[in-house]
């Protein structure tokens, strides 16, 4: 018996959904973790919360659900105020910082 072999093209290396979908994680994890001084933490949300368009875009939180109560409800808050906002989030301020971990 014969197989067909199927060749996918490979996506680049440095595919910005890729890239979205591995910083937004790292970041969620230094978000979650009690080890990460406040200011680092502060960046990691910044640079996860700064994902969400392409994740959207994506269906990421079609398809997964966050286990974390605390970083859910922060997602819902900023996934709602994308709904609000207008297409572009350039110089949007991130003026809130949520502590999800005490």
């Amino acid at each position: 018996m014969r197989h067909q072999v199927f060749h996918f093209p490979t996506p680049p290396q440095t595919a910005p959904t890729a890239d979205a979908l591995t910083t937004f994680v790292a970041c969620a994890q230094l978000m979650l973790d009690e080890a990460t001084p406040e200011e680092r933490r502060r960046q990691a949300e910044a640079r996860a919360l700064a994902q969400l368009p392409v994740l959207r875009a994506l269906g990421v939180f079609d398809l997964f659900a966050v286990r974390d109560p605390a970083l859910a409800m922060l997602l819902r808050d900023e996934l709602a105020q994308l709904d609000q906002a207008p297409a572009t989030l350039e110089g949007r301020p991130r003026h809130r910082v949520h502590k999800l971990r005490t």
